[in-house]
């Protein structure tokens, strides 16, 4: 396939992609479709590459049926092939090690930088605010790469910020280290998404300075 016709595809994709609230329900997926689609959001970017990410899958119907509720009753929850949270890593500070060590054991990075870059993470770790403010922003980033790769391989999907996140941290024995940033409903659809309008670029773009 040519360097244009693969461009062409992603963009294909990127304009396709809308959310779907309808699908069909008691589709199970195959595991490999969902191992893709996790594996492709896992090479989203992230600050200090700290992969500030979490996933929790819900694919068995008992804990759909648990999650419905906490959802605010949106039946995307129930008849979705599965349900995949997403957690932004409130301490992500303490992946340095398994993310810089095997490079510096490599030869890829000195360790001067290393024990550089861990101390400038310590200190932006320092502050609450940071560390919340990157756990949803990096987090964000797996969500949408997760999305993408969803519709690539044929599968819709839905973000949801409608939810308890209290009750779903308490009831889904989420950590004190991770912070909910949204739930995203995967399956096959049931009807045609709906496009919504978009603004136009001149109305969400500004040429260098306000």
């Amino acid at each position: 396939m040519s360097q244009q016709n693969v461009q062409s595809e992603v963009l294909k994709v990127l304009a396709e992609r809308h959310s779907v609230k309808e699908y069909q329900p008691g589709h199970k997926m195959p595991k490999e479709h969902l191992d893709q689609i996790l594996l492709s959001a896992v090479q989203a970017p992230s600050a200090w590459n700290l992969q500030h990410w979490k996933f929790v899958v819900i694919e068995e119907q008992a804990y759909k049926e648990k999650l419905h509720p906490i959802a605010y009753g949106q039946k995307q929850i129930v008849e979705s092939s599965v349900v995949i949270a997403v957690l932004g890593d409130l301490e992500a500070n303490k992946n340095v090690e398994p993310v810089f060590g095997p490079l510096v054991a490599a030869g890829h990075m000195p360790k001067e930088l290393k024990d550089s870059l861990a101390g400038q993470i310590e200190g932006a770790y320092q502050h609450p605010q940071v560390a919340r403010d990157e756990a949803i922003r990096n987090a964000s980033l797996a969500a949408m790469q997760l999305m993408i790769a969803a519709k690539a391989i044929g599968y819709d999907t839905c973000p949801m910020g409608g939810y308890d996140a209290v009750r779903f941290i308490k009831e889904f024995n989420i950590p004190e280290r991770y912070v909910p940033v949204m739930l995203i409903s995967v399956g096959l659809a049931a009807t045609p998404a709906r496009p919504s309008p978009r603004l136009a670029l001149d109305q969400v773009t500004v040429s260098n300075t306000f």
